[in-house]
């Protein structure tokens, strides 16, 4: 690659990289651990597709800000459940934040080999606090031991479909936080058919159009509408 390429990608790295951190502020500690991973994400991502190729130039604002955000929704959450953990967004991300608070957990759920070896090593990297769980995502109750007190998921599937997977750990107390796109209102709509929900829209805070749905109570509706076409 000729020089200046490298300059012009190092300087748009550099850029993205302060402005992801002027948005979600991070300890210098907290810092040289997403440093670490984010040097591994990019060795991994040559052979093994974590991210979408035309977002890594603005990985830090696009995928590790978005991530960090959560932490001011759950603040005094330690035992976190990130379901379809993929690249590790955004649960890599929270146990590097959260590496010097006594007590914390991510459990990483992630039912791709490929992808759950790239998150034990992201989690051995950065020693940062985690579990990595090679699961299907319906499955998770199963594998995860203890309380949650909050369950996240990014990129996985449709909002009702998320509902369904965390709602065992909702119902034992967790608080959920689901990052959506543009297509929220029509995600909610359709999770109404299937579940009684009060849920709380928070607009984030790295522009776009993206969203997080917060819910801590949920309702299964009626098993016979099932019966009228609505898929529980």
């Amino acid at each position: 690659m000729p020089r200046t390429r490298k300059q012009n990608i190092s300087r748009t790295a550099a850029s993205d990289k302060a402005a992801a951190l002027a948005l979600t502020p991070v300890s210098r500690e907290t810092e040289a651990r997403l440093d670490r991973y984010v040097a591994l994400l990019g060795e991994w991502q040559v052979k093994t597709n974590l991210v979408s190729p035309s977002t890594f130039p603005n990985l830090w604002t696009r995928h590790i800000s978005d991530s960090l955000q959560l932490l001011a929704l759950a603040p005094e959450a330690k035992i976190w459940a990130d379901l379809g953990s993929g690249g590790g967004f955004p649960g890599v991300v929270l146990a590097c934040a959260m590496a010097e608070v006594s007590g914390t957990m991510v459990h990483l759920v992630e039912r791709n080999a490929k992808k759950a070896a790239f998150l034990r090593e992201a989690l051995r990297v950065t020693n940062s606090p985690g579990a990595v769980h090679l699961t299907d995502i319906g499955d998770n109750v199963d594998s995860i031991v203890g309380r949650v007190d909050c369950v996240t998921a990014r990129a996985v599937g449709p909002l009702h479909q998320l509902i369904g997977f965390a709602e065992p750990l909702i119902r034992q107390g967790a608080k959920a936080l689901f990052l959506k796109g543009q297509d929220v209102e029509a995600e909610l709509t359709e999770a109404t058919k299937c579940w009684i929900i009060r849920p709380r829209l928070h607009s984030s805070r790295t522009g776009g159009h993206g969203w997080i749905v917060e819910l801590d109570h949920i309702e299964r509706r009626d098993r016979s509408a099932t019966a009228n076409g609505v898929q529980l």
